[in-house]
C-alpha cells in the first residue's frame, strides 16, 4: 500500500479586493480573503466595549463590515472560515453602523447634518418608529438603541468607524477641530446610559484620543491598540502571504516583499499593510503604494518647524502614556508618527506600571518615503533632492569613494542661500546632520545610527552593495578640526563587521556652519 501522502494542492488565483471595504462583495465575488473571524470571535467572546487605533488603509472599515455581517447571521458569507462552526446562527443582533469615512466635514453644522443622516439611514436600515419627543443628537440615538432592542428582541451591537476623522481633517484649524470633537463627544456618551441594550461595541480609527477628550464615562472601554493578541486583527502576516496569496508570489523576492512592506507591530506579530500587498501583486513592481495615497504635510511640517533631528526617527524612545498624547491642543510628535503609522513597535521594556517602547521604520517603504519627502522641505524642493539621492546611490553602488567628497559637497552647494535665509530651520543644530542622514534613509538603506547629538553629530554604519559604509558627520565652526575619523577607530563601530569578508569605508566628515559646506573629509578603507 502506498503511504507516500497525497501533494498539498496549489491554491488558485483569485481576484485581488483592491479598495474593497464590502465581506459580501469579496465572498460572493471570488476575491482572496485573510479570515480573520476566529480572532473576531476571541475578542467577542473575550468583553463588550473595545477601541482600536489603525494607519489608513488598514482594513478596519472591512472588519467592521465582517462583524455587521456576522452579527446579522449571514451565514452563508462564512462558509470554509472559522466563525461558521463556532457561532450561533440562530441568534441576530441588531446593528447599527456609525461611519464617518466619506467626504469631508468643514464645521460643526456639517457634522451635526452628518450625524443626522446616518441616524435616518440607521432608522430606515433597522425598521424602527420615529424615535419622537427626541430632539438632539444625543437622544435620538440612544432612543434609536433603546427602540432596536425593543424591535428586534435583542441587545443592539454598535460599530463605529474612523470615530476621529471629522477632528482629524480640521487638525490644522484647533477651533474648528475641538467644535468637530466636542460634538463627537456627544454622540459617543449616549453609549455609558444605554450599557444595558447593548451587546458589542466597536470603535475604530486612525489616530488615539484620550479617554477624557473624546469618551468621557466610557470607562469600560477597553483599548486593544496595543494589546499583543489582537496585533494582527487586522493586516496580513507572513503566513498569510504564504498561505492565501500563494499563487501570487512566483516571480517576486519574497525578503523583498517582507523589506518593503512588512514590520508593522502593534506589540505581537508583524503585519503588512493590505493595500501595498495588493497593488504589488497587481502591478508586480515595489512601489510605495500606501504612503503615495496620503502625503503626511501636516506630519512634514510638524516635523520640520519642531526641528526633530531626522537620524532619531530610526530609534525613537517613547512611554505608553506619550504614544497616547493625542488631543487638538497637545499632539506629541511621537504619538502622531506612531498612530499615523510612520514609526512602529521594535521592542518594549516594561516594570510594573510602566511600558517603554523603542520605535523604528516599519519597512522600506516608510523609510525611503518618509525621508525622501523631508528632504524636499529641508532643501528646498524635489529640485534639489532629488537628483542628489539618486547620484549618491550610483556612487556607493560603485564604490567610488574619491567621488564621495564631491557628492556631500553638492549636498548642501546645490541648497539656495536665499533658502537659508529665509528659513529657520536651517538654523537648528541638527538641522545639517539631518540632511547628511535623510540622503541615504531615502533610499532605504539599511543604516544603523551608532550615537547622534541634537548638536548635529552623526555615527552611522550603511551596508549596501557588497560593502560597509561608516560614517562620522559632525559640525564645527571655522576650521576641520581633523579628528573625524580618529573617533571613528576610537569607538570601534567597525569591528562587528570585520571578517564578513567585505570591503569597510571609514568615512570622517566635517561640515563647517560658517561656509554651509565640507571643509573636512577623510577617508579609509579595510579590505
Amino acid at each position: 500500500m502506498d503511504t507516500t501522502p497525497a501533494p498539498t494542492p496549489t491554491p488558485r488565483r483569485k481576484k485581488l479586493p483592491i479598495g474593497l471595504q464590502s465581506f459580501r462583495q469579496i465572498r460572493e465575488d471570488d476575491h482572496y480573503y485573510v479570515d480573520k473571524t476566529g480572532l473576531m470571535l476571541d475578542l467577542i467572546e473575550s468583553g463588550k466595549h473595545y477601541f482600536m487605533s489603525r494607519p489608513r488603509r488598514f482594513g478596519k472599515s472591512l472588519l467592521l463590515d465582517t462583524f455587521k455581517a456576522l452579527f446579522e447571521g449571514q451565514r452563508a458569507l462564512f462558509s470554509g472560515l472559522a466563525a461558521e462552526t463556532r457561532w450561533d446562527w440562530t441568534r441576530r443582533y441588531p446593528v447599527i453602523r456609525i461611519d464617518f469615512g466619506g467626504g469631508v466635514l468643514h464645521d460643526r453644522a456639517e457634522l451635526d447634518q452628518r450625524i443626522d443622516e446616518i441616524l435616518r439611514d440607521v432608522q430606515r436600515e433597522l425598521n424602527l418608529p420615529e424615535p419622537t419627543g427626541y430632539r438632539s443628537i444625543s437622544g435620538r440615538l440612544a432612543e434609536l438603541i433603546r427602540l432596536a432592542r425593543v424591535q428586534h428582541g435583542a441587545p443592539v451591537v454598535v460599530l463605529i468607524d474612523e470615530y476621529d476623522k471629522p477632528i482629524l481633517d480640521n487638525i490644522t484649524d484647533r477651533e474648528t477641530a475641538a467644535a468637530m470633537r466636542d460634538g463627537l463627544r456627544n454622540l459617543y456618551s449616549v453609549l455609558k446610559g444605554a450599557d444595558e441594550h447593548l451587546k458589542f461595541v466597536f470603535i475604530t480609527g486612525v489616530s488615539k484620543f484620550s479617554k477624557v477628550s473624546l469618551f468621557s464615562g466610557l470607562n469600560n472601554l477597553f483599548d486593544i491598540t496595543l494589546e499583543a493578541r489582537w496585533s494582527a486583527l487586522c493586516g496580513y502576516t507572513d503566513d498569510d502571504l504564504d498561505t492565501v496569496f500563494a499563487p501570487e508570489l512566483p516571480g517576486l523576492d519574497r525578503e523583498e516583499i517582507r523589506r518593503w512592506y512588512n514590520g508593522y507591530n502593534w506589540g505581537g506579530t508583524s503585519v503588512y499593510n493590505p493595500f501595498d500587498a495588493l497593488l504589488l501583486f497587481k502591478t508586480r513592481e515595489f512601489k510605495p503604494y500606501w504612503f503615495e495615497t496620503g502625503t503626511p504635510t501636516f506630519l512634514i511640517d510638524m516635523l520640520t518647524s519642531r526641528h526633530w533631528f531626522t537620524p532619531d526617527l530610526s530609534r525613537t524612545v517613547a512611554t505608553e502614556t506619550l504614544l497616547s498624547a493625542f488631543d487638538v491642543e497637545r499632539i506629541e510628535t511621537e504619538a502622531l508618527l506612531f498612530q499615523a503609522g510612520y514609526l512602529t513597535i521594535d521592542s518594549v521594556w516594561a516594570i510594573p506600571g510602566r511600558k517603554e517602547y523603542t520605535l523604528k521604520y516599519p519597512n522600506k517603504e516608510v523609510q525611503a518615503s518618509l525621508n525622501d519627502s523631508l528632504l524636499r522641505v529641508l532643501t528646498g524642493g524635489s529640485r534639489i533632492s532629488e537628483p542628489q539621492v539618486s547620484r549618491l546611490y550610483r556612487v556607493l553602488q560603485a564604490q567610488d569613494v574619491a567621488a564621495l567628497r564631491e557628492l556631500f559637497h553638492a549636498f548642501y552647494a546645490s541648497i539656495p542661500h536665499d533658502w537659508y535665509r529665509s528659513n529657520d530651520i536651517a538654523k537648528y543644530e541638527g538641522y545639517y546632520a539631518s540632511v547628511f542622514y535623510s540622503h541615504f534613509a531615502a533610499l532605504g538603506f539599511d543604516i544603523r545610527v551608532e550615537e547622534t547629538t541634537n548638536h548635529g553629530r552623526i555615527d552611522m554604519a550603511v551596508e549596501f552593495g557588497g560593502a560597509v559604509w561608516i560614517f562620522e558627520f559632525k559640525v564645527v565652526e571655522l576650521v576641520p578640526e581633523g579628528k573625524a575619523l580618529a573617533q571613528i577607530k576610537a569607538k570601534g563601530y567597525a569591528d562587528q563587521y570585520r571578517g564578513r569578508g567585505e570591503p569597510i569605508h571609514l568615512v570622517g566628515v566635517e561640515f563647517s556652519r560658517d561656509s554651509r559646506n565640507i571643509v573636512g573629509f577623510e577617508t579609509e578603507t579595510w579590505s
